[in-house]
């Protein structure tokens, strides 16, 4: 957090090293460098699912390593723990994390290694050699988009991404957050960060939004250290402490305004879905695609239901897909067709349906992010659906009611979820009008 803002505002001056050795000695010996907790750890760690006994973990920009520490202690199955190879370019850090470690009884298990997380050497950072690649508080110096491309390679077979990243928390943040935001960091949405991440070939395994005591656990101890230290250290201490104190300042006016989030992703593999390719339907497909239906759901409701909206207004061409099985025949179907939230378009996704034979395969999971991607080609913005609060998230579904979305029947709030395809556009409020065959 205070690491982009202080190195940038150094930029534009000569003793850029005296700056930053300045900055380091503020922000030396502080348990943390960007908001976080042993909480939050814990918590992205259980949304990973099952690791390895002994996971290889890579923890980037890690700083004085109270995540790798924990790692070190508890990931992998059974919580035995994990190997960790701790990464960053301030080698005083490596060494408060090698005291740390070898205090608990950890030594064995983290390696330091001095580099530069965006130009890793190639010994020991080999594709495919870590089960988890670990970053908090550290993508955005490589910038989201390209963190998601270059550590992708890093992962194993099945390895898994967790990353937290400072994003706004409203859709129209004030003159004065971005006032300060903007010339440092391009912060985007929950909404925007998702679809980056599907966009990258990873499928969502979940979000968590860090609290606020997250925050404090950063900024309390930085907030007295400030008070503590004297601007008498020179020019270059003067600017690092002004630096600090104009991010807190921004923070306690418009903290309500952005906020950290964790992404725990796993890049797409075949068993994901790619084995099924998908397409739009076509006349021929009609019949498979009432008979998979049938099948899916054991009624006729959400058949006839697929053949009413055929004949009705809210049919969007090309926005019927199914997925084919490997001898052709139809394997999956999904379906958008235009609703309106508030009286603005947006896309209702409905229904969604795999041969009860293929379920669990990954065909219905490719037509979902087939369909979507086609949507989004089209300049669509916004997905609604009322499902299963375990499956859709992992296409970046997020509850509606964060968006001020809200059903037009009782519904439990985490079914009902919306999906921003185009985060650059305003996202609409209010109720839901579905198209008249839905019956609502």
């Amino acid at each position: 957090m205070t690491d982009s803002n202080s190195f940038d505002a150094a930029s534009d001056h000569d003793g850029v090293d005296d700056f930053t050795h300045a900055f380091f000695a503020l922000h030396h010996g502080l348990p943390r460098q960007a908001p976080g907790s042993d909480a939050s750890t814990r918590h992205l760690l259980s949304l990973c699912g099952p690791l390895p006994e002994r996971p290889r973990v890579l923890d980037l920009g890690c700083g004085p390593g109270r995540s790798a520490l924990l790692l070190a202690a508890e990931a992998g199955a059974g919580g035995a723990g994990a190997e960790v190879t701790a990464v960053d370019l301030h080698a005083p850090f490596l060494d408060e994390l090698r005291a740390a470690a070898a205090a608990r009884g950890l030594a064995d298990r983290v390696r330091t290694v001095e580099a530069d997380m965006g130009a890793l050497p190639g010994e020991g950072f080999e594709d495919g050699s870590f089960d988890l690649v670990w970053a908090e508080g550290s993508a955005y110096l490589l910038g989201f988009d390209a963190a998601l491309a270059r550590w992708k390679q890093l992962l194993a077979p099945g390895g898994t991404l967790v990353l937290t990243e400072c994003q706004w928390s409203v859709a129209q943040p004030s003159a004065g957050a971005r006032a300060f935001w903007d010339p440092h960091c391009a912060l985007r949405t929950t909404a925007g960060n998702l679809a980056a991440a599907q966009a990258a070939g990873y499928r969502v395994l979940g979000v968590h939004d860090l609290p606020d005591s997250d925050w404090d656990e950063y900024y309390g101890p930085l907030a007295e250290r400030v008070r503590a230290v004297s601007a008498a250290g020179g020019p270059a201490m003067a600017r690092a402490l002004a630096a600090t104190r104009e991010e807190l300042d921004v923070r306690a006016r418009h903290g309500h305004e952005y906020g950290y989030t964790g992404y725990v992703l796993r890049p797409v593999s075949a068993g994901d879905g790619d084995a099924w390719p998908a397409r739009p339907e076509t006349a021929a497909d009609t019949a498979a695609v009432r008979e998979i239906d049938l099948a899916a759901f054991g009624t006729p409701l959400e058949a006839d239901l697929v053949d009413a909206l055929r004949a009705d207004d809210s049919w969007l061409p090309g926005l019927s897909y199914v997925a084919e099985a490997p001898d052709g025949s139809v394997a999956a179907h999904a379906l958008l067709t235009r609703c309106e939230v508030g009286g603005a378009p947006a896309l209702a996704l409905a229904p969604v349906a795999a041969d009860p034979a293929l379920q669990r395969s990954g065909a219905g999971s490719s037509v979902v992010r087939a369909l979507l991607a086609a949507a989004r080609e089209r300049g669509e913005s916004l997905v609604l659906v009322l499902g299963h609060p375990a499956y859709y998230p992992r296409f970046g579904f997020l509850p509606a009611s964060r968006f001020g979305i809200r059903a037009p029947f009782e519904v439990p709030d985490e079914a009902m979820m919306a999906l921003v395809l185009d985060d650059s556009r305003p996202v609409p409020t209010g109720t839901i009008r579905y198209p008249d065959p839905f019956g609502v």
